[in-house]
């Protein structure tokens, strides 16, 4: 596939640019199932899938696994063990219909007059999954589950409902979190996520289309895809990828290990694939969970660089492109192709078309190498950054930034 420098910023990992267009709500995010009483065109929050065939199905594990003693079913005890801890969302937001261009023209306007329509409020409904952490009410779930809604109602599976309070969410992993006044609920018990393996066992639990409490089954595919991978350049998480079922609806939802256990946080699929569903590692999520239950919000380190990983064809067609002014002698690395202005990697004195070999002393291999190095460090700390420019190692210090808000 024949690459111009220009066609770059479909494949390189964003490394904080607060003015970066997310995919949030596009083909890879999971959606949360739009739920409306009154209307049957009502646009939806965010896109669904393609429709596929509404024929009853049924959801339950479709593997005769045993634990050994007696049929024992390991799916069905997990199940029971975390299912009670897992809740509905059902979030609403105000919004104002857009009148169609036509009533604005002039024209309509003058022959028309007090006929012109005037925009009427609606109210946009959806529905996803989250899970209870602790017994005085505290919830994790997807931030765009909650995105801009005005009301959270969270229904647990015996069947009462809470008014639920969003304490606060961060568009950059995906992760939100809930309120609820309530105490003595059942909780989640958290596992490990740090130490999958492809081939695990992998049970998901949500809300999928509006049929709650929906368990289904497969196991852990892979570990370590990339926000780039995954199609969402603009997060920062490294996602472990499923083939459990996972549909609207399911956002937020647990996904467990064979013990029960939580590793992860539903979150996406590939609309154009079958069994490609990725989740948050819960290690992730839980880190950003805390610090939002803390202070509400959430900093992310920030440089402000492009980056893409080298390989001997994109250096070829980088060399080729007159319109890139730059020449590339390495068939391997992280390039930067882009320094946004006055951002720290600026002030540093990156430039376009170095060449990043290690960060805070650790080696890089990959544009997710950085990004994960960089995120493990601190705001308004020197971070020591080594590159390859001319053919000649150089160190930098740099101070990363708060990631920029996109307000």
């Amino acid at each position: 596939m024949n690459l111009s420098l220009k066609q770059l910023a479909t494949y390189v990992s964003l490394l904080a640019i607060g003015s970066g267009a997310g995919i949030l709500g596009g083909q890879y995010f999971l959606p949360h199932e739009r739920l409306s009483s009154n209307s049957a065109d009502m646009p939806t929050v965010l896109k669904t899938l393609p429709s596929k065939p509404t024929s009853p199905t049924v959801a339950a594990a479709p593997y005769a696994a045993s634990s050994g003693s007696g049929g024992f079913n390991f799916i069905a005890t997990a199940v029971e063990r975390i299912g009670p801890a897992v809740v509905r969302i059902d979030a609403a937001r105000k919004v104002m219909n857009n009148l169609p261009d036509a009533f604005r023209n002039p024209l309509f306007r003058r022959f028309f007059g007090d006929e012109v329509p005037v925009p009427k409020e609606r109210v946009e409904r959806g529905t996803g999954s989250g899970f209870i952490l602790s017994g005085d009410g505290r919830l994790l779930t997807n931030a765009h589950v909650v995105a801009g809604a005005d009301t959270v109602e969270v229904t647990l599976k015996d069947g009462r409902t809470f008014e639920g309070r969003v304490i606060g969410s961060d568009s950059v992993t995906d992760v939100a979190v809930v309120k609820i006044n309530a105490t003595g609920l059942p909780t989640v018990q958290i596992g490990r996520s740090d130490n999958l393996t492809p081939g695990e066992w992998a049970i998901a639990i949500g809300n999928p289309l509006g049929l709650d409490n929906t368990v289904t089954a497969g196991i852990i595919s892979a570990t370590g895809r990339s926000s780039s991978q995954v199609g969402v350049p603009d997060k920062r998480v490294s996602f472990i990828q499923t083939d459990a079922a996972i549909n609207p609806g399911n956002s937020g939802g647990p996904l467990l290990n064979d013990r029960g256990e939580v590793i992860g946080v539903n979150t996406a699929i590939r609309a154009d694939a079958q069994g490609l569903g990725f989740a948050i590692p819960i290690a992730t999520a839980q880190r950003i969970a805390d610090q939002l239950f803390a202070k509400g919000k959430v900093e992310h380190p920030y440089l402000g660089i492009q980056m893409v990983d080298l390989t001997p064809a994109l250096r070829k067609e980088i060399n080729q492109d007159d319109d890139a002014k730059l020449k590339v002698n390495q068939n391997q690395g992280v390039l930067i192709v882009r320094v946004f202005d006055n951002s720290p990697a600026a002030q540093s004195g990156l430039r376009q078309g170095d060449i990043i070999q290690k960060v805070d002393g650790k080696v890089v291999k990959t544009a997710s190498d950085v990004q994960e190095r960089v995120e493990a460090s601190a705001i308004n700390k020197m971070l020591a950054v080594e590159i390859l420019r001319d053919g000649q190692r150089r160190s930098l210090q740099l101070k990363p930034a708060p990631f920029p808000s996109k307000s």
